[in-house]
């Protein structure tokens, strides 16, 4: 339901974040789904932002991936607390205790304290929908419905903290679009209250303050976006009225406008070109040729997507597009492909800074697993 791009579907991978809600009980759960990939990276450290706690989701049979250390060392990080989740309990060849030694070891080696190391243990069978707590090495585990995973969440997340009578503070933590009323805002609210029609002051990333005013107001139940007149501490709404807001900046209250930290992000360690399509066979596949539309493109995907850069080359068809990883230059060259663009792309090169003098290159950990006969 989440992971909606045909892109997703078909790599079974989440590229973009999402979020939903439900009420439980009497709180609202508000759900934000994350991707795990390192390359997407920018999307993660943004998301841990508007959360209160995590859900580490761990496949009982192929344990620990390196999107697994990945996300927990950003959660981690942030001092975010940690429910486990073991899905896929019901796999042949699931080894649900190994898999739980091997989280304690990657919190331990990715310097987590004694309190972080007790987590709580919830294990799943997302497909057939129900969770449970209980485990033995001689009993399969089974369960009924997810309820012992939303007890858990109630019990382990802590409600939203705000100052009570602080003023309006709110952070852009994504962007989405609508075609009745333009660039939405999705913002997680952290202190005093907003109502619709309000004029707000909006402060950029450069620390500049102007006035914007919410023409509307939306929140999510379940799935699906629905109007709000007012919103509180603690809510994830969308928020149209603005057309020029970005990532990372704040909306506050006009009379006192705080401005919160704006998001940092890992800087990026691909480069790759990408130009127009000069070879004889241009405009047979694609109807999206000239370097205007590619800059446009291009630009745009700069406003949603933070952990991209894009660099001017010394041709004026060809542009440096920098990111975390090959796996998502690669998606966003295929996303431009599937909108009729027609492109050359280079060779994937590590992009080096200079630190003190000195050329450095971005290091990568890496995990062979090899059979033991091989070893």
């Amino acid at each position: 339901a989440m992971d909606s791009m045909d892109l997703e579907q078909e790599k079974g991978i989440t590229i973009k974040a999402k979020n939903a809600s439900l009420r439980w009980k009497d709180a609202i759960i508000n759900i934000v789904d994350t991707p795990g990939h390192a390359d997407f990276g920018g999307e993660v450290e943004r998301i841990l932002k508007m959360v209160d706690g995590v859900l580490l989701l761990v496949d009982a049979a192929e344990g620990t991936q390196a999107q697994t250390r990945f996300v927990l060392r950003k959660a981690l990080e942030r001092r975010l607390p940690v429910i486990l989740c073991i899905n896929k309990v019901d796999r042949p060849d699931a080894r649900i205790g190994e898999v739980v030694d091997e989280v304690y070891e990657l919190f331990l080696d990715l310097d987590a304290d004694e309190e972080q190391i007790e987590f709580p243990i919830v294990y799943t069978n997302a497909k057939e929908g129900w969770a449970s707590v209980d485990y033995d090495h001689e009993h399969p585990v089974d369960g009924t419905d997810l309820r012992p995973l939303f007890n858990l969440l109630l019990e382990h997340v802590p409600a939203p903290e705000y100052e009570e009578g602080a003023p309006f503070q709110a952070l852009v933590t994504n962007l989405d679009a609508s075609a009745y009323v333009g660039r939405l805002a999705l913002c997680r609210i952290y202190n005093g209250n907003v109502k619709k029609g309000q004029t707000v002051a909006w402060i950029r990333a450069s620390g500049d303050v102007q006035s914007g005013k919410i023409v509307e107001l939306y929140a999510n139940e379940g799935l699906a976006r629905v109007p709000l007149d007012e919103a509180g501490p603690g809510e994830i709404v969308a928020v149209a009225g603005i057309p020029e807001i970005t990532i990372g900046e704040t909306l506050a209250d006009p009379e006192d406008p705080r401005q919160l930290p704006v998001i940092a992000v890992e800087e990026p360690a691909l480069g790759m070109t990408i130009g127009i399509n000069t070879s004889p066979l241009a405009g047979n596949s694609g109807k999206k040729l000239t370097a205007r539309q590619v800059s446009d493109r291009l630009q745009a995907e700069l406003i949603g997507n933070v952990s991209i850069r894009v660099l001017e080359t010394e041709r004026p068809d060809t542009w440096e597009v920098q990111g975390r990883g090959e796996l998502q230059l690669a998606v966003l060259v295929e996303m431009m492909r599937r909108e009729s663009f027609e492109l050359t792309v280079g060779k994937p090169e590590v992009v080096t800074r200079e630190i003190d003098g000195k050329v450095q290159e971005p290091t990568e950990r890496l995990t062979v697993d090899v059979p033991e006969e091989h070893l």
